[in-house]
């Protein structure tokens, strides 16, 4: 597959059109925890006890890391957008090239990094010295991919921007289907262990960043029209627009510490109840995760729909892309719920054969089906925001759907247990978008 030899503009917001988009990202979403599941039949087929409680230790030391770095991809998306929607291919160049760079970075920066991070995360760990010796192997081979890790989450947020869902899918299913026969071959059939993995995920990741790299160089080449050189180095180093870049990344990056707060609490709390209780939330969130697959389909969509409207200022487009995203995400929304509503159960069983587990995961069953139905709001919005870059609103509203979680949380779960907790996790999803709601009226009120 080669890219196009001529600048194709993002098709108008149709239902079809959307649908079209917002497919391959949905697809693209569900083959990651695909891949946790490999990993985990690897060691658990070739490994001891201690080598897989290493790989849950090591992966949640390598997604902490990663994960707080999720605004390479964000703001690339919406600035990419943007600048697309304008017209303006030196600047789609531009609005990679900086996130690009700064992922480079700040990937060095954590292969340079690793011994204290290792030994601060691990210090803070109350595993046997068997886990912890693994741990870090797996740790120190996987380490050396986040250069490429991050700058891949520039890459990817760039597709999202320029409306390339399916070149994302493939990019994606690249990395996840090599890292896995990598993971196979080296921690299985070499019996190298949660090492191997390690080292299979690093050359996964360095293998597709090279591949995506020279996708989109190609894909910009052919985009090329503008008197600009191909690599604006003075739009890319403009005081002004780096000033720009870092700012919506700090905002972006204060959001995603609040959700993974409000995540982290919630998993306290329900810990709090015994353990029957921490794993029946457990499963219910792996729904609700699942669930996420769907309603980040067309959120993406609306990223880049929402940025090239932005971009052109055109008003009437932005609200018809919120609007034919949004109709398409709450028949979804109402779907899932209706499916956990009347097959979760079912569902909760294949995840967990414990019975009192699965009992529990029973009751509180309606509120995630709620939950589910309720969050699109809050997905929708994030998608908005992210393609028009007004990330300082949408730090805004985090810390304050944080505040109100919490307290809603405390007294509840105190007078009505994991119920309690349940409906003010509820009240967080929805919190986070009535936050945004004033912020939106303004920004279409800009856009007239």
């Amino acid at each position: 597959m080669s890219p196009p030899t001529a600048v194709a503009p993002m098709p108008a917001p149709t239902r079809r059109a959307v649908v079209r988009q917002a497919w391959p990202i949905i697809l693209a979403n569900a083959s990651v925890p695909l891949l946790g599941l490999v990993d985990t039949a690897v060691i658990g087929h070739y490994g001891s006890e201690a080598d897989l409680g290493a790989l849950a230790l090591g992966a949640l030391l390598v997604n902490l890391a990663y994960w707080s770095f999720g605004f390479l991809r964000m703001a690339t998306t919406g600035f990419v957008a943007q600048a697309a929607g304008a017209g303006d291919e030196a600047g789609v160049r531009a609005a990679l090239a900086r996130p690009l760079l700064t992922g480079t970075l700040l990937g060095a920066a954590l292969v340079g990094l690793q011994w204290p991070l290792a030994a601060v995360f691990f210090a803070l760990m109350d595993a046997s010295e068997a886990v912890s010796a693994t741990s870090r192997a797996y740790f120190a081979a996987r380490v050396w991919g986040a250069p490429a890790a991050l700058a891949l989450y520039a890459l990817c947020g760039a597709l999202v921007g320029l409306g390339r869902s399916r070149s994302l899918l493939l990019v994606q299913l690249l990395l996840n289907g090599l890292n896995a026969v990598l993971d196979v071959l080296l921690g299985g059939v070499l019996d190298l262990g949660a090492r191997g993995i390690g080292l299979g995920t690093a050359i996964a990741e360095w293998s597709t960043c090279l591949f995506a790299g020279a996708w989109l160089w190609r894909l910009l080449r052919a985009r090329h029209r503008d008197a600009a050189p191909f690599l604006p180095w003075r739009r890319i180093l403009e005081p002004a627009a780096v000033r720009g870049t870092l700012a919506a990344n700090a905002d972006i990056l204060v959001r995603t510490l609040c959700l993974l707060a409000g995540f982290a609490w919630f998993a306290r709390q329900g810990a709090a109840f015994g353990d029957a209780t921490l794993a029946a939330n457990h499963v219910l969130l792996q729904l609700v995760s699942f669930s996420a697959f769907f309603l980040d389909g067309f959120a993406y969509v609306a990223e880049a729909q929402v940025g090239h409207a932005v971009g052109a200022r055109d008003g009437a487009r932005l609200r018809a892309a919120v609007r034919v995203t949004s109709e398409l995400a709450v028949v979804t929304a109402v779907l899932l719920a209706a499916g956990l509503w009347l097959a979760g159960g079912t569902v909760v069983g294949w995840l967990a054969a414990l019975p009192e587990v699965t009992g529990r995961a029973a009751a509180y069953l309606p509120w995630t089906a709620l939950y589910v139905l309720l969050s699109v709001a809050a997905f929708q919005l994030d998608g908005v925001f992210i393609g028009a870059t007004r990330t300082r609103q949408m730090r805004n509203a985090s810390v304050l759907s944080l505040a109100v979680f919490l307290a809603f949380a405390v007294p509840l779960a105190g007078a009505f247990g994991n119920h309690g907790l349940w409906a003010a996790f509820v009240v967080f999803v929805v919190a986070r978008a009535l936050a945004l709601l004033p912020y939106y009226r303004q920004l279409l009120a800009e856009a007239r």
